[in-house]
């Protein structure tokens, strides 16, 4: 499998765990707005008051607790990958046989971990492909390419990405936000993705050209 990792050290090979990710998934997170206070109902003051815990009261007496957002998990079968997060950007994205959009943890060459999301599918390529790869301070390693193809299970690791979907609205998504379940649509137009890292079973460039600048 080709790896394409991304950080402080550039773009490299790395090797890729034998065994399979586990698989994640977010729950569907649900608005929550607090009802209308309605006028207590007359009692008789010899009589306990309803409690909506133990059953007693009506449904509308009690509300439904929030729904927690379940924590990121860690990727055990991720590689290691260092920071800071490489800028990728695209005319357009496009996946094929997406599986799974889900938060993450995945470990860092300083032996911390870090929150990010993780896109899974059998193909991802991007139109009109641009990195740029730097340090804090210093020059910047600038990669341009036609198109690049990632194929064959395939899992990028980004901390921001940010696209216009086909009907022309915006859309933005992290580890902290993101999509409900893996609702994504097939192309994602103008891509900005905070670049952690990413494997496939193969990278393939056209017309690909590197500078320091």
């Amino acid at each position: 499998m080709a790896c394409l990792v991304v950080g402080m050290t550039g773009i490299g090979a790395a090797p890729v765990p034998t065994s399979a990710p586990a698989a994640l998934c977010i729950p569907i997170l649900l608005p929550c707005s607090s009802p209308s206070p309605s006028p207590s109902p007359t009692q008789n003051p010899l009589l306990p008051l309803p409690n909506p815990l133990d059953g007693s009261g009506t449904e509308s007496d009690a509300t439904p607790p929030a729904e927690p957002s379940a924590p990121p998990q860690p990727d055990t079968g991720a590689p290691v990958f260092t920071q800071p997060a490489a800028q990728l950007s695209g005319s357009s994205i496009s996946f094929s046989g997406l599986q799974s959009v889900s938060a993450v943890t995945v470990p860092l060459a300083d032996g911390s971990r870090i929150p990010v999301l993780k896109l899974a599918a059998d193909d991802i390529v991007i139109d009109g492909f641009m990195l740029d790869v730097r340090k804090a301070t210093g020059p910047a390693l600038v990669s341009t390419a036609d198109r690049m193809e990632l194929r064959g299970h395939v899992e990028v690791y980004v901390d921001s990405l940010t696209a216009t979907l086909p009907g022309g609205a915006g859309i933005t998504l992290g580890a902290a936000t993101p999509p409900p379940g893996d609702e994504l649509p097939p192309t994602l137009l103008r891509v900005n993705l905070g670049l952690v890292g990413v494997t496939a079973d193969s990278i393939v460039f056209a017309a690909s050209h590197q500078a320091m600048k």
